[in-house]
Formats: structure tokens, sequence, C-alpha cells
């Protein structure tokens, strides 16, 4: 036998097994899906062996209809056969015979019947469906968590939160004028839609098409520039649905959003800030280029009222999160509305502050975390957490060279002044570094297992 003849036998042996290994796993991965089918849970096979039963039930109140002779006649046929059979073959093999088919025949309609369901529901590439439906029973089974913010922030943390529950409750400011949104609002007088758009985007069930849709920026087109297509989307669907609620939940179905986003209220609200030098500036966007020290912090009107929708996901909240984001242009606007911070102080369930990572220029300049929580306590005057976030671990050196160079600096932990404010310090590592800015930035995935594990031991 020649050396290539060899090879050639060798590779066709080759290819022969690694053929067979691989119907050998399809098979055996098959077999395993199946068997997940037999979870409970999954609201499945009740409805089948329901439906199995309707059947059955028809059948019967058609025989008793028709006074039993076409099954007295089906019965005594099976008899006949029956015995015939025995007659043959004892009935210690012909019994389980019949079982095993009987088994056959079972499975492979209900496979069929399960596969023709899982080529509709499930495009090609994507997970099983009985791994979608166990995931979203699990989901369903989730804890009840409000998250208050805005911001980028607020984004990260949902995009975390939401492989975790399904029963997530975004409550986002609506006092930003910069950017887009403040074109918008002061163009067409809506209420800003960037914080919202940017939740939405986060919550969005595995439809990136539609993600990156939302988020797209025009570059060119007069008026256009600068816009991003979700905040058009939300202020064209407001105006025909009428208000931001109602725009914002029809947006929520179109990008099948895990959870809900709601507006803290639907006054047209604008930030005031009072300054250590005495001046008052006006607007969410001029407050941060002050470049000066916050004293106090309001809006205009005064004492707006919440959305109805976000009070009651507070009241019914398992959780509820404060932050992250920036202090008195995410976070705080917020709590400026007597009735959410009403809620939130008279809540019994574990209640978090995420500190930021970074002092921001212009807000929260040689800010410690008990600074942090000092502004939030004299804004809302309550007492609306127990425990605050904190990132334990200095970032790395080429971050804060860069942050260095914009008067940004890490948040200094001050132990001591936090317990004297009677809350407990959570200290982790959640943060990662940008590898395209070079800025820090939560880890959504950390973050969300850190606040996750804290709540299931509380």
């Amino acid at each position: 036998m020649s050396i290539i003849s060899l090879r050639l036998k060798l590779r066709r042996l080759f290819k022969l097994r690694l053929n067979w290994s691989r119907s050998g796993y399809r098979s055996s991965h098959r077999i395993g899906q199946w068997f997940k089918w037999l979870a409970p849970g999954l609201l499945v096979k009740r409805w089948l062996l329901i439906s199995a039963g309707g059947v059955l039930l028809t059948s019967l109140g058609l025989a008793i209809w028709t006074g039993m002779t076409p099954i007295f006649y089906i019965l005594q046929l099976l008899r006949g056969f029956l015995e015939w059979i025995t007659q043959i073959i004892p009935n210690s093999v012909s019994g389980p015979l019949l079982i095993l088919a009987g088994l056959l025949f079972i499975f492979w309609g209900q496979s069929r019947s399960f596969n023709s369901i899982t080529q509709v529901f499930t495009p090609e590439g994507d997970q099983e469906l009985v791994d979608r439906l166990i995931a979203l029973r699990r989901l369903n089974r989730g804890p009840k968590i409000v998250v208050i913010g805005g911001g980028t922030g607020l984004s990260t943390l949902l995009r975390g939160l939401k492989d975790y529950s399904a029963n997530i409750t975004a409550i986002v400011t609506v006092a930003d004028d910069g950017g887009s949104s403040g074109r918008l609002r002061r163009e067409i007088g809506v209420l800003p839609p960037g914080d919202i758009r940017n939740c939405l985007a986060a919550l969005a069930d595995e439809e990136k098409l539609f993600t990156e849709l939302f988020q797209y920026r025009f570059r060119a087109g007069d008026g256009l520039t600068g816009h991003s297509f979700g905040n058009l989307f939300l202020t064209a669907m407001g105006e025909v649905t009428g208000d931001l609620e109602r725009a914002i939940a029809a947006s929520s179905k179109v990008l099948a959003i895990r959870g809900q986003v709601l507006p803290a209220t639907l006054s047209d609200v604008h930030l005031w800030a009072k300054l250590e030098d005495g001046r008052r500036i006006h607007g969410e966007s001029s407050i941060t280029e002050a470049r000066g020290k916050i004293v106090k912090i309001g809006c205009t009107p005064a004492n707006p009222p919440a959305l109805p929708k976000a009070i009651s996901a507070i009241q019914e909240a398992d959780l509820i999160i404060i932050g992250p984001g920036s202090l008195y242009t995410s976070v705080i606007p917020n709590l400026l509305v007597p009735e959410i911070t009403e809620a939130i102080a008279q809540s019994q369930v574990p209640r978090i502050y995420v500190c930021n990572v970074m002092t921001q220029p212009g807000e929260t300049d040689n800010y410690s975390v008990a600074d942090h929580i000092r502004a939030i306590d004299d804004a809302c005057g309550h007492k609306l957490f127990d425990a605050v976030l904190v990132q334990g671990k200095v970032p790395p050196a080429q971050a804060l060279i860069r942050y260095a160079q914009e008067d940004s600096h890490p948040v200094f932990i001050d132990r001591e002044a936090v317990k004297e404010l009677g809350r407990r310090m959570v200290l982790t590592n959640i943060i990662e570094v940008d590898s395209d800015t070079g800025y820090v930035r939560h880890n959504s995935k950390r973050l969300a297992q850190v606040l996750l594990r804290w709540y299931s031991r509380v």
C-alpha cells in the first residue's frame, strides 16, 4: 500500500469519525433540550394535558349524543383484534410492545409539534424556544426593582439588571435642557426624551437593530444634525398619543423592553441652583458650566406632581436603587418631586445609593462619599436609603491621568463620616475602563450582581 493511499484512507476515516461525533453531539443536545420541557413552571405541559382532556371529553360527548352505537362497534372491533393478537403473541410480549409503540407515537407527534412551533417563534441562530421559556419564567419571578436617576449611569445599571428580573421600573428625570433633548424642548415644547430613550434602549430584549436605530444620531441635514432618531421618534409618538407617558408605553412595545420606564413627572421642570458665591443659575446644562460650588438646588415649578404609576411602583418595590448618575443634574432632580421622596422614605424594603466613582467638575468638585449623601439628604429632607455602594479600588493610573487633565478625581471614601450619617458602606470593584475613550465606567453586569447579592443578604 502506498503512502498516498494510506493517507487518503486515514483522512476518510477521520472524516467519518468527525461526522459521527458531530451527529452524536447533536443527538445528545437534542435529547437534553427535550428533557428541559419536563422542567416545572413552563406552563406548557399542563395546557397540553388539558387540551388532550378536552379532545377526550368532546369525543365522549359525541358518543353519548349519538347513542354510543359507533363506540360499541369500535370497542367490539378492538376486542376482537386484541384477542387475535394475544392468540398469536403472548400478552407478556404484546402488552409491552403496544406500550412502547404508543410511547414512540406520542414522542414523535410531540417532537414534530414542538419543532414546528420552534421554527415559527425562534429566529435562525437564536436560542432554543425551551431556553427562552425557562429564561422568561425566571425573569418574571425576579424581584420588583425600582431604579431612580438619569444619564448614562442609569442606562448602564439597567443593562445589567435586565438579566436578573423583568420587573424593573426606571424612574427618569425630565429636567434635561441640553443637546438634542434641549433643542426639542425649546423648539417644540415637549419634555426632554433623551434619558428616557437611553433607558428604553438599555432594557430592550435582544432587539439589537431597534436599539441601534433608537440611538442613531443624524450627522447631516438642515435641522436634523445632532438629533437622535429615538428622540425624534418619542417626540412624534408623544404628539400622536397625546402625552409622553403613552409615547413611552408604545415605544416599549416596539422595543420589547423588560420592565417599564417612567418620567418622574409630566410637568415642564427647570432646574435652578444657588452657588456659594451668591450666583443663581437657571437650567440643567448651565449649572455644570457655571463651575461653582452648589449650596442649594431646586426646580420651577416647585413641588411638581409625581406620575401616579411611579408612586405605585415605589410602593410595590422589593428593592429601591438610587443612582448612579450626575448628583445634581440626574439623581436629585427626581427627588425634587415631593411625592417620590415621601414614597421612598416610607418604604420598608432595602434601599441603596450607588455613589459615583469620580468627581464631576462644576457639580461635585472635591466631594467625598459623605458629601454625596449630605447633598441628597439636604435636597429632599428625608433619609432615603440605608446603604451606599462605593468603588473600593482606585482606577488605573492612565485613567486617573486622563481625569486629572479635566480636574476630576476619585471620590474620597470617608468611612467614619458615612457611618455618622447612619449608612452602611458596601465596598467592591465594579468599574471598567472604556478602551475607546479612556473614561471609567460602571461594569453593568458586575454592578447588577453586587446589588442583587446585597439585596439577597439584606
